[in-house]
């Protein structure tokens, strides 16, 4: 049996669809920040039994077709038929646009790869990851990581850009609706590309925007990591307005922040909002104003639930 932990991560700039959906190849390459805060627990055991088994939260599940994937690789790379005992437990909400599925898979390819015995390569843990979930490849490395669209499946991965970050950038977590999206994210995706007469033009946005986040990043700029961020945010989520029929991941309560966080820059504090697939704010600021953005959030939005974060660790074996 072995034991995985593996992190969220916040994509500061977006993956947002599939060129190539059986082999989970994004249209454009993405940039995150790995998070402390977030994590998913995942062990597995490979043994005779007769079929695989799903553990989850201590209740048993079906086995999706992402995992029996992640888990059919493993297989085959050591040339086993044996079936693998899974068992997982997120300290993330799951599917409300916390990225769970990128903790949950990277942490799945870790212990699941360790299990069979083998020494896999963090590229190879990253592609084999991306298998299960696009942005768990990048789950794989701490602090800031650049997922390669790449051409085809062994030149997609992740590679750190700065896993030891030595500059304050903290993130505020927001939970304003911790309940499972209605529409999830491959779905979402989906809909955007097939539909919305902006996806190509966010395509080429978000290309564009790599350079100027690793630059950024390099620079241990927040004020300007934040603007990139917010405004990739908001590019990838006009792609759900005009899809046909339109839907959002937004809910009043976002619309609200994103709100106080406009008029928390007119204070001359750095502080900008960025969000997945979901209805929960992340705010990007500097470590010493966090106190001075709750405390204005706090006054406008009482009883919110918050979660201060800061850059985390890659994905590591726990226990074997």
């Amino acid at each position: 049996m072995s034991l995985a932990r593996a992190y969220t991560n916040i994509a500061l700039v977006k993956y947002w669809g599939k060129r190539d959906v059986a082999q989970m190849l994004p249209y454009n390459s993405s940039l995150s920040l790995t998070l402390d805060k977030f994590y998913t627990e995942t062990s597995v055991e490979f043994t005779d039994q007769a079929e695989d088994q799903f553990i989850f939260e201590g209740q048993q599940q079906p086995i999706s077709a992402k995992m029996m994937r992640v888990l059919d690789d493993v297989r085959q790379l050591v040339g086993s038929q044996q079936k693998a005992q899974v068992k997982s437990h997120n300290h993330v909400p799951t599917s409300a646009g916390l990225a769970s599925s990128a903790s949950a898979f990277a942490a799945l390819a870790v212990a699941a790869s360790h299990a069979a015995g083998l020494e896999l390569s963090r590229r190879e843990l990253s592609i084999l990851a991306r298998h299960g979930s696009g942005s768990a490849s990048r789950s794989l490395y701490g602090g800031f990581v650049l997922w390669h669209a790449g051409t085809d499946d062994q030149s997609s991965f992740a590679e750190p850009l700065s896993e030891q970050v030595d500059f304050p950038i903290a993130v505020i977590a927001v939970l304003v609706n911790q309940q499972q999206k209605s529409i999830l994210s491959g779905a979402g995706m989906q809909a955007a590309v097939t539909s919305s007469p902006y996806y190509s033009a966010w395509v080429k946005t978000a290309e564009a925007d790599i350079s100027r986040m690793s630059a950024a990043v390099a620079d241990q700029d927040i004020a300007q990591i934040g603007k990139l961020a917010e405004t990739n945010a908001m590019r990838m989520h006009a792609t759900t307005l005009s899809a046909d029929p339109p839907f959002t991941y937004f809910a009043p309560e976002t619309l609200q922040i994103w709100e106080l966080v406009r008029q928390i820059r007119t204070k001359g504090l750095n502080c900008y909002l960025t969000l997945d697939a979901g209805p929960n704010p992340k705010l990007l600021c500097h470590m010493q104003d966090v106190s001075k953005i709750v405390a204005i959030l706090n006054a406008e939005i009482p009883n919110l639930t918050y979660t201060l974060c800061q850059p985390g660790p890659g994905a590591k074996l726990m226990a074997q």
